[in-house]
């Protein structure tokens, strides 16, 4: 049914639209999983992920469709600087739903925290692999304290490093970047539309971080969101970008393209999309070290 009511002409033209789809299915998402599953005791174990997955299906269709339909530019559309700005509608189509998923996922995080509004293991069950995920990266050693207090007051001030320190902290982070870029371009080459399930987890984890330092001080609404998205967006983007490359090639296998010239010059096309995504991550990356301590 979902497929009938997304058309991907419609989301390039009003990408902007894709914000309130993702946030509606991610918020549809918490409340059915909370439903179904959150008082079963096998379950409730798993919400956390039990969440994502089902975002995930319902962002399907959509991801699908619009990698389909961007495939079909590569075929008509020969001038490789008109092909990349086309792609580039897509790519903003997929921004503001990911922006959508992280929002409703924030919400989620904040109200569910408010005390004696909701049962106080309420957050630790929907956010529980989040939170994890955000103590093993900020406090290594001290994970299980950090989610006990659900990463409250974990928050670092930044300090920007020297440049050999810098250089090196760049590497670390490049080197879990493009991994986790290899994985969405494997999903995507694999299933067509498999690096959704990555993107959304990372919108639930960043979600998470905002959360956290945002119930650390509610004054800090605005430094939250802007401390995360100043180097998440070109980041997320970077991940998009490959997601895009490797689907446009699954597809075009799927249709048997690879049997006619054409399909190389959907390869070249993918393969400028990949270089792209990694510069992108490159900046995003001297802009978590560098930047970031600067201005927050």
């Amino acid at each position: 049914m979902l497929e009938s009511l997304i058309n991907p002409k419609k989301a390039e033209r009003r990408p902007w639209e894709m914000f309130f789809i993702g946030l509606i299915w991610t918020i549809v998402a918490i409340v059915l999983v909370d439903l179904i599953f959150l008082k079963n005791y096998t379950f409730a174990k798993y919400n956390s992920i039990l969440i994502i997955t089902f975002a995930v299906m319902l962002s399907i269709p959509f991801m699908f469709y619009l990698i389909k339909y961007e495939e079909k530019k590569c075929l008509k559309i020969e001038k490789e600087k008109t092909l990349m700005k086309e792609h580039g509608k897509a790519i903003l189509a997929f921004t503001f739903l990911f922006l959508g998923i992280m929002v409703a996922f924030i919400l989620a995080f904040i109200v569910l925290s408010i005390p004696g509004l909701f049962p106080d293991y309420i957050i630790s069950e929907n956010f529980d692999a989040q939170i994890r995920t955000y103590c093993s990266i900020n406090m290594p050693g001290a994970v299980e304290d950090c989610v006990k207090n659900v990463g409250v007051g974990t928050v670092s001030q930044g300090i920007v490093p020297g440049f050999s320190e810098g250089l090196s902290r760049i590497a670390r982070i490049l080197t879990n970047n493009f991994y986790v870029m290899i994985f969405a371009l494997l999903f995507s080459f694999i299933f067509g539309f498999g690096a959704i399930f990555i993107l959304t987890w990372n919108a639930s984890v960043i979600a998470t971080a905002i959360g956290i330092f945002i119930n650390a001080s509610l004054a800090k609404l605005h430094t939250g969101f802007l401390r995360y998205l100043v180097h998440g967006i070109p980041e997320i983007l970077a991940y998009f970008i490959a997601a895009l490359g490797g689907g446009i090639i699954s597809i075009a296998v799927i249709k048997h393209h690879y049997k006619d010239d054409k399909f190389w010059r959907i390869l070249q096309d993918s393969l400028d999309l990949i270089i792209l995504a990694i510069v992108v991550l490159i900046v995003s990356a001297v802009i978590e070290v560098f930047i970031i301590p600067l201005l927050f």
